[in-house]
């Protein structure tokens, strides 16, 4: 069963979230990115259902970055496949703008981190630190994730 606040952020996400995962690929790379606040970034589970999470990301060298809790589901998914799906969207998921197809790994180099961080840090500046400090922030369970254009 799913915590309460996962099943509430099913809730909300938006109805065409799910739709991205059977759109036809138009672009390629993730400058189409630049400029919006989120992007959906779907995942496969291992029966191949496609499932969609808005998330923050930032941008460097052609790829695109991720934090996430290091348990939660996306990060197992992306573990056991990792390709995944890329395109700019709403807060709750709605799709903004074509898809793009990745591969992700789970960084694990502090090094690494720093500059996924960074990456994150340049596209949200204020308003994730006033997120964070208000309660929003991350446990110290985090990982990053990069996202490399397929």
């Amino acid at each position: 069963m799913s915590s309460l606040p996962n099943r509430f952020y099913h809730w909300l996400r938006h109805p065409s979230a799910r739709s991205l995962a059977n759109e036809e690929r138009t672009v390629s790379g993730f400058e189409h990115l630049r400029g919006h606040k989120y992007c959906l970034l779907v995942t496969y589970k291992r029966s191949g259902d496609a499932v969609p999470t808005p998330v923050w990301f930032g941008l460097g060298d052609g790829k695109l970055y991720v934090r996430s809790e290091a348990n939660v589901a996306k990060v197992k998914r992306i573990r056991n496949d990792p390709r995944v799906r890329i395109a700019p969207c709403s807060v709750r998921g709605k799709p903004l703008g074509p898809p793009a197809e990745g591969r992700a790994r789970v960084l694990d180099q502090p090094s690494d981190e720093e500059y996924a961080e960074a990456a994150l840090r340049a596209n949200y500046g204020l308003g994730r630190k006033l997120y964070e400090r208000a309660g929003g922030a991350l446990g110290t369970g985090t990982v990053y994730l990069e996202i490399a254009p397929a």
